[in-house]
């Protein structure tokens, strides 16, 4: 039995599209910046004789790129469910959090490797000028506002791509304070540590984009809650009235959405209905304990089947049994008048009769009794009578 999230369709693409334009303004004012700032790092390390700054300003055109992926992911997204994608359409975030991560990961490895050629070989470079203090100082200051500006708006619309991409302009922001102090030695007489400062930024940008790229894996691959919560979602199912014991609870991730899947262990002696409004009570309450939750998947069971064997699928069908009884009672059972219980590899029995006169004989009864005993399968045999 399953569950689906409880706000209406027009509420939560009213929803979806009001996130989708927030993360897109933002984005855009972080790429018109991060444009900006690429040119004059870029400029100024060329002209001013610092491959520090020459390098942070790559990695500003990188964040450049990256907005232009998260624009375009977001608004994937934030797609309603449909035929293919009838959970929704959050793991594109993911996989978009990973790309970013990979290019990361790659611009920082390139960089590198190029600096550090340069940290052991290049031992006659010029010494940059104070114009690449002024450019540093300046991107310190613009990436860290862009930095709380998104990060801001990344947790509001709870959007771990946003999140992302606001930690990768904060990598920008250290990256051009690592600049300000190497440019400082450097002016000193410290030739090397402007390539120095480059491998320390091209390394920080890398480890930024392994974590983007590790923590998007883990939820690509269903990787479960942490136990803890775990934990708290099985002691809410456990205490829900008319829970006997709840297992097989299993978890994902899809974006910022958990999707949980659990059996509830309930009375055998309770009906359909009841087992699934218990169901539907437990589906309410693992809400209100973890609001990311938008997707239940419930099974109600009516035995503990991680105890020993669970119930055979080989038992006999309603119709066999039904037909068996019928033909020992020489007349036709109802489907009302019969109820099946399945434990236990057995199949026990409640039959209905009526007390007019009109229902099957003792001796019919007892016939069905003897024909029933026969099969290994069989458990139990409950007669009740009462009206018609």
């Amino acid at each position: 039995m399953a569950t689906k999230p409880q706000p209406t369709a027009t509420t939560s693409q009213a929803s979806a599209a009001a996130e989708a334009r927030a993360a897109t303004r933002v984005t855009l004012i972080g790429m018109i910046l991060d444009l900006v700032l690429g040119v004059i790092k870029c400029i100024g390390g060329a002209l001013f004789h610092s491959q520090a700054l020459l390098v942070d300003g790559i990695h500003s055109f990188s964040d450049a790129a990256s907005d232009l992926v998260v624009i375009a992911v977001m608004k994937v997204s934030r797609l309603e469910p449909d035929q293919g994608h009838p959970y929704g359409h959050q793991r594109f975030e993911t996989l978009g959090t990973m790309i970013l991560g990979a290019t990361l990961i790659a611009v920082g490895g390139a960089l590198a490797w190029d600096n550090l050629e340069r940290l052991f070989v290049d031992t006659d470079a010029p010494l940059p000028e104070w114009p690449v203090l002024a450019a540093a100082l300046l991107s310190v200051v613009g990436k860290e506002w862009i930095f709380r500006y998104t990060r801001k708006v990344g947790l509001a619309i709870r959007s771990e791509l946003l999140v992302a991409n606001a930690w990768h302009s904060r990598t920008d922001a250290l990256s051009s304070i690592v600049v300000l102090v190497s440019t400082l030695g450097a002016m000193a007489g410290f030739v090397w540590l402007d390539a120095l400062a480059a491998v320390v930024i091209a390394v920080l940008v890398g480890h930024v984009g392994w974590g983007f790229t590790w923590r998007s894996v883990k939820e690509l691959v269903d990787t479960g809650l942490p136990e803890e919560e775990l934990e708290r979602l099985k002691e809410v199912a456990r205490t829900t009235e008319g829970v006997r014991n709840v297992h097989d609870l299993r978890s994902r991730r899809m974006g910022h959405n958990i999707l949980v899947d659990v059996h509830l262990v309930v009375s055998p002696d309770i009906s359909v209905s009841e087992g699934h409004q218990v169901g539907m009570q437990v589906v309410a309450r693992m809400r209100d304990s973890l609001p990311d939750i938008t997707h239940i998947t419930f099974h109600i069971d009516a035995e503990n089947d991680e105890q020993g064997r669970p119930t055979s699928l080989q038992l006999p069908s309603r119709k066999t049994i039904q037909g068996e009884l019928e033909a020992c009672l020489s007349r036709p059972v109802s489907p009302g008048r019969l109820r099946l219980h399945y434990l236990r590899n057995k199949v026990h029995l409640e039959l209905f009769v009526e007390d007019r006169g009109e229902g099957p004989d003792a001796e019919a009864l007892a016939r069905a009794v003897h024909s029933l005993e026969q099969h290994p399968w069989f458990g139990s045999l409950r007669i009740w009578h009462g009206p018609d």
